[in-house]
């Protein structure tokens, strides 16, 4: 027999429930006041190699609310930003032959991956590596900052969001996320500790830090820190999380996006985080197809909805806003923006912040009116 999903979703964590007191609060302190937050995917990927000091800053030089780091462990239990710990797309690794023999597989969240991982590196040897452009067919024009930009750490994030503040007069908040959890606490380099350190040293608030993850026992033991920050349920589109996975738990995304499911998310979290096509499907050629009750079963369950990942290139685009035939070409990104705020998404994660923030404001119209 099924279990009821609030019960597969408790038992996916031994640990206690201690948002639930707090959420008010932080959705409040994270509300948007009527205009979507704009969150600088990996800084401003589109127009900077992700996860460098460049990208977020030139995120926040254009608007962006709140910048993201990806946090990933290294041997010695740091906590650096990086999209995967496999880091052969995203450095230079490669060219350095004192590193050749670090090359191996791995099995991270069930799947074998080949490549150099942070959790083999010290701190001190991913300092000698360079970021390079993550997409460099895509986005060959980032590639000129090949090899210019180190790899931060999670505090060096905190410190430059902190500048970035001072400088811009307001505050942006750094939205980390807890990536591969499972796998790390499995090899001993638990996430969410270090997160909790983290966040009460540099005493960072409901304003300057929402955490995520795709995981909700990560969630629940952040939560279960007691730190006061809004929590961000991440979902995909197949299968189901992996710490229920690894636990034997057939719940799947698809399952926590219903009624039952959102409810039992509002136990510990603030947020939902779907993909944009949860919002709007989009069918087997490529075009827009209705769009879901999410947002409103969403926020019917007193949940903010941040729908992820918007771009501006035609290939990540519906057919309905391309333009042109080069998939690396800009297609009508202000349309996605705007269909989305109709359907009253609370935030989007964006690689091009800077497009976002001229949709939500009014500048990306044809009449200036948004």
């Amino acid at each position: 027999m099924r279990t009821d999903r609030r019960t597969l979703l408790r038992s996916a964590a031994a640990v206690p429930l201690a948002a639930a007191a707090a959420a008010p609060t932080a959705r409040a302190a994270a509300a948007g006041a009527g205009r979507p937050l704009v969150v600088g995917h990996r800084g401003a990927a589109g127009w900077r190699p992700e996860h460098t000091a460049a990208a977020y800053t030139y995120g926040v030089q254009t608007g962006a609310d709140w910048i993201e780091p990806d946090l990933v462990p290294t041997r010695d239990h740091v906590l650096v930003v990086r999209h995967e710990n496999d880091i052969s797309q995203t450095t230079d690794v490669a060219a350095h032959p004192e590193f050749a023999g670090r090359r191996t597989t791995r099995t991270v969240d069930g799947r074998p991956v080949t490549g150099w991982f942070t959790e083999d590196f010290t701190l001190a040897e991913l300092k000698t590596l360079r970021a390079v452009e993550r997409l460099p067919g895509v986005r060959d024009r980032n590639t000129v900052l090949d090899g210019r930009q180190q790899v931060l750490t999670f505090q060096e994030v905190v410190d430059l969001a902190r500048r970035l503040s001072r400088r811009y007069g307001r505050t942006v908040a750094v939205f980390p996320e807890t990536k591969h959890p499972t796998y790390f606490r499995s090899i001993g380099l638990p996430l969410e500790g270090k997160l909790a350190e983290a966040v009460r040293r540099n005493r960072l608030g409901p304003r300057e830090c929402v955490v995520q993850s795709f995981e909700p026992s990560s969630l629940r033991r952040v939560a279960a820190q007691r730190l006061g920050l809004p929590l961000w349920q991440a979902l995909g589109t197949t299968g189901g999380p992996y710490d229920l996975v690894a636990a034997g738990d057939p719940t799947t995304y698809a399952d926590l996006m219903t009624p039952a499911g959102l409810a039992g998310i509002a136990e510990y979290a603030d947020w939902i985080g779907p993909d944009k096509t949860s919002v709007v499907p989009v069918g087997a050629d490529g075009r827009l197809g209705t769009p879901t009750t999410l947002v409103a079963d969403a926020h019917a369950a007193g949940l903010r909805v941040g729908a992820y990942t918007f771009r501006a290139e035609n290939q990540f685009l519906p057919v309905d806003f391309r333009r042109g035939s080069d998939p690396n070409g800009f297609g009508d990104a202000f349309a996605e923006y705007a269909l989305h705020r109709r359907l009253g998404v609370d935030a989007v994660v964006t690689d091009f912040p800077d497009l976002a923030v001229l949709a939500r404001d009014g500048a990306g119209a044809p009449d200036g009116t948004g």
